[in-house]
């Protein structure tokens, strides 16, 4: 018989919301202060090197996440869903918040970065297994007619998450003044996530597991081995579209809100407090679209949705990244218009993963949803989104050109919208509250 579903699923979509937003806040300070680390953290000599190799960094946690969900979510499918995103949070809160303590290049060298860079794998690694388990948790109490609409909540967590960063800097910058701020006052957003962390840590202490997951444990349903059942089976043929439909995802996630933020402060050459005014409020006006669209989702289906962001994106990027840049020179912000152009960005966002959430839960069985879940997800997340901000900044600093830059972010959600038109399935009408055995779709 199917597990019932249980009463209190919106406090646990809160719960889990709330630590996910802390935890993406600890992974995108680093990234919005990239400008700053390359300047404490890399010799000097060559500055658009050093900021580079910043963003090489901020990729390199992005490279690694896909270990991350292997580790993590071996640990999710056998231990348990709960216990295992305790652990990430934790690990991201103390990779974090040691960044604000670390000596810089003045002080130690070299050193300073390898220590950064050490602490940027666990970030990664952490992160790696946080999303597969917030979103399989989730999933895995709030009825099926409604996943998309209830997911959606959790998907606006890593934009939410953004904005807090960005709250977080504008204050400090504002509190201190830029000359206070670039001296030391940088390391105040990294430190505060010891406390963020730790209000998180306790929130979701007071979670229970998943009743998905105890009655697989109850009737003996577990997996003896993830990995084996997830990869070495006809499973692995189903991770093989999930990453593709998660590349084209990711590559829209990435360029639609965070190479925006590069945009204005490396192209349009604004300074960090009005860029991070405009694309806060743009996230802040357009993260509810991730509830939209994955409301919408539950109506029409996961597919038509995710895959009309991909298409708009394609189509769309080039022309609102060049009306972005004529109304945000220096001396002449077009602020309403700056931000209604984001805000159209970030609602493609919107489109492709305010849905994803659900499509993956219900893509994969549940004895083995954690592992399944993660790995795609931080290939194509991780590995196809994370290298947005390295390969466009590269670009436009090899060539100046805003086209060459955006090759990437154009092509691949249109190769991915192609590819994905014949190969994704719709999941919609699948129930993951019925026996456990069920296979994914096909």
């Amino acid at each position: 018989m199917p597990v019932q579903i249980p009463s209190d699923f919106r406090r646990v979509i809160v719960a889990a919301s709330v630590g996910n937003v802390i935890e993406w806040y600890d992974f995108y300070i680093f990234g919005s202060l990239a400008a700053i680390l390359s300047v404490k953290f890399f010799e000097q000599s060559h500055p658009v090197a050093a900021l580079l190799s910043t963003i090489a960094l901020f990729t390199a946690g992005f490279l690694i996440r896909p270990l991350g969900a292997f580790l993590f979510g071996w640990m999710g499918d056998r231990i348990g869903r709960k216990y295992t995103f305790l652990v990430t949070l934790s690990g991201m809160g103390l990779g974090t918040g040691a960044i604000g303590l670390i000596p810089t290049y003045d002080s130690i060298g070299l050193t300073a970065a390898f220590i950064l860079f050490g602490l940027r794998i666990i970030q990664g690694l952490c992160l790696g297994g946080e999303y597969g388990g917030a979103i399989t948790y989730v999933a895995e109490h709030v009825p099926d007619a409604r996943r998309g609409y209830y997911t959606g909540w959790l998907q606006t967590s890593p934009t939410l998450g953004i904005v807090a960063s960005l709250m977080v800097i504008i204050a400090t910058r504002t509190y201190f003044g830029e000359a206070t701020f670039n001296a030391w006052a940088w390391r105040v957003p990294f430190l505060i996530s010891f406390l963020l962390v730790a209000v998180a840590i306790y929130i979701r202490l007071q979670l229970q597991e998943t009743p998905i997951f105890e009655a697989i444990k109850a009737r003996g349903q577990m997996t003896r081995n993830p990995w084996k059942e997830a990869f070495l089976s006809s499973n692995i043929k189903y991770v093989g579209i999930a990453t593709l439909v998660l590349i084209g995802q990711g590559v829209v996630w990435y360029s639609g809100q965070f190479w925006a933020l590069y945009f204005l402060q490396q192209v349009s050459k604004l300074d960090p407090l009005t860029s991070s005014y405009i694309v806060g409020a743009a996230l802040l006006l357009a993260a509810p679209s991730m509830i939209f669209f994955g409301w919408l989702s539950d109506i029409i289906g996961r597919k038509p949705v995710i895959l009309g962001g991909m298409l708009l994106a394609a189509i769309t990027y080039y022309p609102l990244y060049l009306w972005l840049g004529t109304v945000t020179r220096p001396g002449s912000v077009h602020y309403p218009t700056a931000i209604f152009i984001i805000f159209i960005l970030v609602c493609y966002v919107g489109m492709v993963y305010g849905p994803v959430g659900a499509f993956l839960a219900e893509y994969f069985p549940a004895r083995i949803r954690y592992t399944s879940v993660s790995v795609p997800y931080h290939i194509g997340n991780g590995w196809g989104g994370g290298l947005v901000p390295f390969i466009t900044s590269a670009a436009f600093a090899a060539t100046g050109s805003v086209g060459y830059a955006l090759i990437y972010p154009i092509a691949v959600p249109a190769v991915c919208f192609v590819l994905c038109l014949f190969l994704m399935p719709e999941t919609r009408q699948i129930s993951i509250w019925e026996p456990f055995e069920t296979k994914a779709a096909t």
